[in-house]
């Protein structure tokens, strides 16, 4: 079994709260750009903007992975970026994860309307290989991506 750290190192861990999910079944790239999108946010924030993407009124900006995707309204005036998608599966798992960091300071007895997002990752995980039989004898890969998302959410005043 690898040994698995945070990528950040906080010095007092009075103050904050972390958590994180294994093997969700999102490129990376996904979730990458969600974890950009939520960073710095409060959680109560983060938790109604990942809620208006599920219902698909409010998109997330893709800044890298963003190769012959649509402009959205609206993106160009928050963000300062026009292209954007509607990232349903990977906004569920962000705010299945919002909600884990949230208990998980509860538990801590940190005030759960004070939190903020300081850091937020995403890494590649898992990659299911297939091989989808094409004709002549040929074969195209088929793989599944995973990522592993971690986030650290800090008492502010």
């Amino acid at each position: 079994m690898p040994r698995w750290k945070y990528s950040l190192k906080v010095r007092d861990e009075s103050k904050i709260a972390k958590a994180v999910i294994w093997d969700v079944p999102v490129h990376p790239k996904v979730m990458r750009e969600v974890a950009a999108a939520i960073k710095g946010m409060r959680v109560d924030q983060a938790k109604k903007y990942l809620k208006r993407v599920i219902e698909k009124k409010e998109a997330v900006p893709f800044r890298r992975a963003h190769g012959k995707q649509a402009h959205r309204r609206g993106l160009a005036d928050r963000w300062g970026w026009p292209i954007g998608r509607y990232p349903v599966k990977a906004a569920k798992y962000m705010l299945k994860l919002l909600d884990n960091v949230e208990n998980n300071a509860a538990q801590k007895q940190l005030d759960i309307e004070r939190l903020k997002i300081i850091h937020v990752a995403a890494h590649k995980g898992l990659v299911l290989k297939r091989w989808m039989p094409r004709a002549y004898g040929r074969a195209t890969p088929k793989n599944r991506m995973h990522s592993h998302i971690e986030i650290i959410v800090e008492e502010v005043a």
